[in-house]
């Protein structure tokens, strides 16, 4: 299967410019999944510029909602 880069693109929030997963939302979730991190896209605007990527960051940000 074919990664759909152009629809990926539309969604993704990634800030991180030199990123050469960027759009290839598989490759990000697993490089991400393997660093015990989730990808930008789990984040809002706000946090993800903070590049604070870790599951505990997440679950902070998710209980102060």
């Amino acid at each position: 299967m074919e990664c759909r880069t152009d629809a990926n693109r539309k969604n993704c929030n990634c800030t991180y410019e030199p990123c050469s997963r960027k759009y290839k939302c598989c490759e990000c979730l697993h490089y991400h999944r393997q660093n015990s991190e989730l990808p930008a896209c789990f984040f809002g605007k706000k946090d993800e510029r903070t590049y604070n990527r870790s599951i505990s960051n997440f679950i902070r940000i998710n209980r102060l909602s």
